[in-house]
């Protein structure tokens, strides 16, 4: 997750986000991760959309997630639209066509294949090293697929979709 947030952190004023919540990616009632204990993100599978809201939010809240946040309805039809589940990034662009979408998570899930493409877009972004260590949220708590929308009308690279 701290990838997908210091890319926001770096290009928000360029681009917009939206983090989806769709289904529950590891919920206690169907495929519990041992590291879902460890990290202390235990949900069942919600069954409403009142109930999906309530674990976006303790997400949002718990771990300070500071990327704009939608949650996908009941039908699932972002995640069916997207195939987001359980994580995947996209970026679409000012027409509203995919410039760049990610694999799927866990296993192909690169943020740093987003980052590169808004750097190719937009600038790359330097950091100075951390002076010291700070506290991150689990990598994957929940199912979600995170988007950036390029906001300028500059041609996005030619080899950027995939």
């Amino acid at each position: 997750m701290g990838d997908v947030v210091q890319i926001y952190e770096d290009y928000k004023a360029r681009a917009d986000f939206l983090t989806v919540y769709v289904r529950e990616a590891h919920p206690t009632d169907e495929w519990q991760m041992k590291s879902n204990v460890k990290d202390d993100v235990c949900y069942a599978q919600p069954k409403t959309l009142e109930q999906r809201v309530a674990i976006a939010n303790d997400f949002t809240k718990r771990f300070e997630f500071p990327l704009p946040f939608g949650i996908d309805d009941m039908s699932n039809a972002a995640n069916d639209a997207y195939a987001a589940w359980p994580e995947r990034i996209y970026i679409v662009d000012e027409s509203g066509h995919i410039a760049y979408r990610g694999g799927i998570g866990p296993f192909n899930y690169r943020p740093e294949e987003a980052r590169e493409w808004l750097a190719a877009r937009y600038g790359v972004v330097k950091h100075e090293s951390p002076k010291s260590p700070t506290a991150a949220a689990p990598a994957s708590t929940t199912g979600a697929a995170a988007a950036a929308r390029a906001t300028t009308s500059t041609p996005a690279p030619a080899d950027a979709a995939k």
